[in-house]
């Protein structure tokens, strides 16, 4: 067996990181919504060279019960992870995962497309991917000597 090193702040570092992520999205002013939420998917955000890539935690959500739409420069996710019925709760001895509605509210750069918006799910991850505008792409000229 293994020992390991007792880490007196590790329960502290651990809420630390929770309320960041829980005030992150208010700091930012991305429009995140954590009021009307149940719980709040974990997110990445990542520009590309053509396009930016969002990916959102939610295992255990069905693709039918994922809603992304674009209106206005914003790209809202929203949802709902069924938790135990009324009848299985009475069975469980402890209830950690988060179930219910979830909402995310990403206001989006005007070089996003919003027409080419894809969004797909892969082992419990949402990846949604939004094309630049072609015209704010760079492009290289070459130079003649």
């Amino acid at each position: 067996m293994a020992m390991r090193g007792y880490e007196p702040f590790s329960v502290l570092n651990e809420l630390s990181r929770e309320l960041g992520r829980f005030y992150e999205g208010q700091e930012a002013g991305d429009g995140s919504s954590l009021a009307t939420a149940e719980w709040v998917p974990a997110v990445d955000i990542r520009e590309e060279q053509d396009h930016y890539v969002i990916e959102a935690d939610l295992p255990g959500v069905r693709p039918e019960d994922i809603e992304v739409q674009m209106e206005r420069g914003e790209l809202t996710v929203r949802g709902e992870r069924a938790g135990p019925s009324r009848e299985q709760a009475s069975n469980y001895r402890r209830v950690e995962r988060a179930a219910g509605a979830f909402y995310r509210r990403f206001s989006l750069p005007d070089t996003a497309d919003p027409e080419g918006i894809k969004a797909r799910t892969s082992n419990g991850v949402l990846r949604v991917d939004i094309p630049k505008k072609t015209e704010t792409q760079p492009r290289r000229i070459t130079v003649e000597g």
